[in-house]
Order: C-alpha cells, then sequence, then structure tokens
C-alpha cells in the first residue's frame, strides 16, 4: 500500500523518477527507504522567512517605542505581524552589521540626547540584545552607516550640520567618537538650504571614500578615510543641481555610476564615479514626480538600487508613489518605467529585499508597511495585497538572512 501510494505520487512528477523507483519493485523495504529520501530532495522547497527591521518615529499613538521585527515570506511576500524586539527611543535609521549579527540604530538616549546603539541580533534573528550606546555629540543623528570591514560606524546630524566617526569594538560594541566635522554652505531655498544639513552618509565601493549628501548646501560632500585610526579628511564635493536638496545615495554594483535623491525637487542625479581619484561627474538629472503630478506639496526620501542593477527607485512623500527607472548598463543614465501608489501615507523609506523580488514600503502616516511584486524583466511594481501595521515606520532593514 506505502508503494503504491509513493508510486501514485511519483507518477505525477516525470516518468525519469518512475523508472528510476520501479528498478527498486523487488526490495519493498530499499524501495520505500529510497523513495522517502528523493522525496525529501526534490520536494518542493519552504519559502524562507526573511528578516526585516523597522525603525520608527516618536510614536503617536501610545505605542512602544523601538525597533520592531518582523518577517518577509519569500515566495508569497507576505509579511507577519510585526512586533517589538527592543526597545529605544527614536531609532530612526538602521543598519545591519557586516557580518549580519549586528544591528545598528541612530537613537535617542535616556538623557535625551542623540546617540547612536548597538545590538547583538540572536542567532535565530528574531530578538536583540543591547551592546552599547554612544553619543553624538552633536544632536540626533538622521543617518548612519558601517563600513563593510565593521572597523567604523558613521553618523549624519541633519540639525548641526555635521557627521561625526566611531570605532567598532570586534565585539561589535560602538567606542568613543574618533571625529567631528562641521559643514558649511546654504542654497537658494531660503526655507530649507539656510545652512549645511548633511542628511545620509555611507562608503564608496573601495570602502576608501565617505559620501556626504548635503541637503542644505546642494553638495555631496566626499571625505577620505582612515579606518584604522577613525579619521576622516575632506577630499572634494559633487555639485547637485541648486535648490534640488542632496538627501540619499546609492551606488551601481558596477561601482561605474552613483545615484543622489533630490529631497526638494523630486529628482534623481547620476554620476559616473572615478574610484582612483574618488571624484563624482555629474551625466543626468531626471524628474522623479513631474510638476504637472504635484498636486500637493511632495518630497522625495528614499533611494533604493535593484540588487542586479537593472532597476533604481525612488518614494514621493505627498504624492505617495514610488517611481520606478531602468539604468542603461553602459551609460549609467535612467528612463522612467512608471509610478506606483504605495497603499498607505507617507513612504519616508523602502527598501529592496535580498532576492530582488520583493519592495517593502513603509507608509509612516497609515502605520503601515505594504509589499509589492518587482517585474524582473521590466522592473514594474506589482502589489502584492499584503499590508501590515507598524507604528510609525521610517526604516526597512533586511537580515540576516541564511
Amino acid at each position: 500500500m506505502i508503494v503504491g501510494c509513493l508510486k501514485l505520487h511519483y507518477n505525477r512528477q516525470s516518468q525519469p523518477v518512475m523508472r528510476l523507483l520501479d528498478s527498486y519493485c523487488e526490495t519493498p523495504m530499499r524501495y520505500i527507504i529510497s523513495s522517502l529520501l528523493f522525496l525529501l530532495l526534490v520536494g518542493p522547497a519552504r519559502a524562507e522567512q526573511i528578516p526585516v527591521w523597522i525603525g520608527m518615529s516618536a510614536p503617536r499613538n501610545g505605542e512602544k517605542e523601538g525597533i520592531y521585527r518582523t518577517t518577509l515570506d519569500s515566495d508569497s511576500g507576505a509579511l507577519a505581524r510585526p512586533e517589538l524586539a527592543a526597545e529605544i527611543g527614536s531609532p530612526g535609521f538602521l543598519a545591519v552589521g557586516p557580518h549580519g549579527k549586528r544591528l545598528y540604530a541612530v537613537c535617542r538616549l535616556p538623557d535625551g540626547e542623540g546617540g547612536v546603539a548597538a545590538f547583538e541580533i540572536s542567532d535565530d534573528s528574531k530578538s536583540l540584545r543591547l551592546l552599547s550606546t554612544q553619543p553624538t555629540g552633536d544632536g540626533e543623528a538622521c543617518h548612519l552607516a558601517i563600513d563593510p570591514t565593521a572597523r567604523s560606524l558613521f553618523t549624519a546630524q541633519y540639525g548641526t550640520g555635521s557627521i561625526c566617526a566611531f570605532p567598532l569594538k570586534e565585539d561589535g560594541a560602538i567606542g568613543t567618537r574618533t571625529a567631528h566635522v562641521r559643514h558649511a554652505g546654504s542654497g537658494p531655498n531660503r526655507a530649507r538650504q539656510e545652512g549645511p544639513h548633511p542628511h545620509f552618509v555611507g562608503l564608496d565601493p573601495t570602502n576608501q571614500f565617505i559620501m556626504v549628501p548635503d541637503l542644505g548646501a546642494d553638495q555631496i560632500v566626499i571625505y577620505k578615510t582612515d579606518l584604522d585610526a577613525g579619521r576622516i579628511e575632506p577630499h572634494g564635493a559633487g555639485r547637485s543641481p541648486a535648490g534640488a536638496g542632496p538627501r540619499h545615495m546609492k551606488f551601481h554594483p558596477s561601482g561605474k555610476f552613483a545615484y543622489v535623491l533630490n529631497e526638494l525637487d523630486l529628482s534623481v542625479t547620476g554620476y559616473t564615479y572615478d574610484e582612483k581619484a574618488g571624484t563624482l561627474t555629474e551625466i543626468q538629472t531626471i524628474t522623479a514626480l513631474p510638476e504637472a503630478m504635484r498636486e500637493v506639496p511632495s518630497t522625495g526620501s528614499e533611494i533604493r538600487m535593484h540588487p542586479g542593477g537593472q532597476f533604481l527607485y525612488t518614494a514621493n512623500r505627498g504624492h505617495d508613489s514610488i517611481a520606478a527607472f531602468k539604468i542603461n548598463p553602459q551609460s549609467g543614465k535612467l528612463t522612467f518605467i512608471e509610478h506606483e501608489s504605495i497603499r498607505g501615507c507617507h513612504p519616508r523609506n523602502f527598501n529592496v529585499d535580498p532576492t530582488g523580488n520583493w519592495l517593502v514600503v513603509a507608509g509612516r502616516d497609515s502605520n503601515t508597511l505594504s509589499v509589492f511584486r518587482i517585474n524582473a524583466d521590466t522592473g514594474g511594481l506589482v502589489y502584492a495585497g499584503s499590508t501590515v501595521n507598524s507604528p510609525s515606520p521610517i526604516c526597512v532593514e533586511f537580515g540576516p538572512t541564511s
């Protein structure tokens, strides 16, 4: 009877499998064991549950303040209900360390001072244990980055116009600040560009230069870094269009191109990148939201690169949409694909999952996380029908994955 059931199951698979099973018919026990092993090997693989860490702004409805966690089903795109993983004040932007064992967050410390925090991620990626905190010494940070060798952490302080560097210890804890630099400059938008406002900090593909888009100064300020000593030195700057307000930045996987989202004029500026010289040369500025579509006040918020390097995405707050672009691999120029509604309000942040199949959008004012399937051929987005509630989400970070 067992043999018959097994043969019935495999008859639905393929004739080669049936021939393999029939060769064992005269030895029933051997047949059964072999068939069960084969079933385990060729049976449908279970979907991976990809960890997703959520940073939040100050809660508005009495929710507990801290870092939340959910999972993304790699097959269906379904999100689990987010749960609090660690209590900490205003954990806005997050970053998973290069080895997948640590999570770092900008935060508000218990004494009210702005700072950064390091957490150990449990082996099952379900919980966080606080390792250390450090004050920035210059207000609350809006962004942070970890260098790929896990030697240094960098922060950007929008309000005070500065960046900081911190050493990382072998156990992932954050050491005392080793560098602090104040920016200078302003732009033509007197309401938003009265002074410097660094909004992002990130490492270039060679891990030698730090890139800091400064919304107030219309520059991408570039620093040379000494990761062993924790020092940073001014190196140069890439220019943004006047009044554009550069906010966040991503490199192409090839390292040849870089793209900056301009918050104020809702555009993307593409650059060629000389990794030896550490210089950016503008090649194109393209709108992320045409003027005719700006029926309500809108600003750009986040930019993400598809893991394959063929598509680029940006978020439009106000219009509450994601703009999709195709990247020319030779020239680096962008071609607009489409706008997709986020099914929520105020997309402060979003991210593309490691498989490149899903895009998860955080709607800050709607308290939602919504999922979209990415068309691998066109780069277009299709709402996956998955939306969950999460308090005031403003950062989406994946990993680690198994």
